[in-house]
């Protein structure tokens, strides 16, 4: 210790005589405490020199990388959300038109009664909507809920296109589908920018963005959990989109962060099996029902068109 102590001591005399005054030496104990590096002097305006001991400059953020740091309130979403002109499918996006009583549009109301009468029994926010097969219906039933919860006064809405495979909820609110979901995945681009809302008020859309690879390593990655942990406080409702279960993993991996999954069978389509393979990808998970889509128009007077479970998280295993 004594030699580290002189070797100090004798850098600090030889710094003081190239600049011509005195410093007082530090003590060998006080040194080894500071762990933040002195960076070079640099001229103050006065004229002298001093020695600056600071900590190390934070690292420039990366252009297009989420801020995660930046406050996230409503009012800015508002302010950076992007605001489009949304041309939506009239024959599938049934709330968008002045006609109150459109087809099917009644059955979305009172799936909106069951979602709320469960709500008031367990936590539900985030809603993962699925199929066991493509082509069942899931985008419309997505959509159309949205739309309908949105429909209440004050409500704010988000939905989620997070079918990174075979996007449709772009086409059928008739808007663009990037940025969306994959560049926020990859890093590229941060909440606000993903975020559009049109014509109808509090109702927000995230569509799938471009194309990527490796859907379900993205989705795992962890900034999926982080992005509905960071807009989960603006919104009544998170609505998501997935793809279908049983051919990828996506929807389960997706189900771990959402409160719970409405699956979506077609009618005269969907075989039983395959009904039930979709239902074994979500145990554990609280499944809040069941829509029977496509059945004719004389069937759905006398059939119910969704059930909703009415049994608890507990008994449902």
């Amino acid at each position: 210790m004594s030699r580290i102590h002189e070797a100090l001591k004798r850098a600090e005399q030889e710094r003081a005589a190239s600049q011509g005054g005195r410093i007082e030496s530090t003590p060998a104990t006080e040194v080894a405490s500071v762990t933040r590096p002195v960076m070079p002097e640099t001229a103050n305006p006065g004229g002298s020199s001093a020695a600056v001991a600071t900590a190390p400059a934070p690292a420039a953020p990366t252009a297009g990388m989420p801020s995660f740091a930046s406050q996230f309130t409503f009012d800015t979403l508002l302010a950076r959300c992007a605001q489009g002109e949304w041309n939506p499918d009239p024959k599938t996006m049934l709330f968008f038109n002045r006609e109150e009583n459109a087809r099917g549009a009644e059955q979305f109301r009172t799936l909106r009664s069951r979602l709320y009468q469960m709500r008031e029994k367990v936590s539900l926010k985030k809603i993962l909507v699925t199929s066991a097969l493509p082509k069942e219906g899931k985008s419309f039933v997505s959509a159309n809920l949205a739309q309908v919860l949105v429909k209440q006064h004050g409500r704010r809405v988000l939905l989620i296109d997070a079918d990174l495979r075979m996007a449709r909820l772009h086409s059928a609110l008739g808007t663009t589908s990037a940025p969306g979901l994959g560049e926020y995945l990859l890093g590229e681009s941060d909440e606000f920018s993903i975020m559009q809302r049109g014509s109808m008020d509090n109702l927000f859309f995230i569509p799938c963005g471009r194309h990527v690879a490796q859907p379900a390593e993205l989705i795992a990655n962890g900034r999926m959990k982080m992005l509905l942990q960071r807009v989960e406080p603006l919104f009544d409702w998170i609505i998501i989109d997935s793809p279908p279960a049983v051919p990828v993993s996506d929807a389960s991996q997706l189900a771990n962060f959402c409160d719970g999954v409405l699956m979506v069978v077609r009618s005269n389509s969907t075989p039983y099996d395959t009904a039930q393979k979709a239902r074994q990808e979500f145990v554990g998970k609280m499944v809040v029902g069941v829509v029977l889509n496509g059945i004719s128009r004389a069937d759905s007077y006398a059939r119910y068109y969704y059930d909703v479970y009415e049994k608890t998280p507990q008994q449902k295993g």
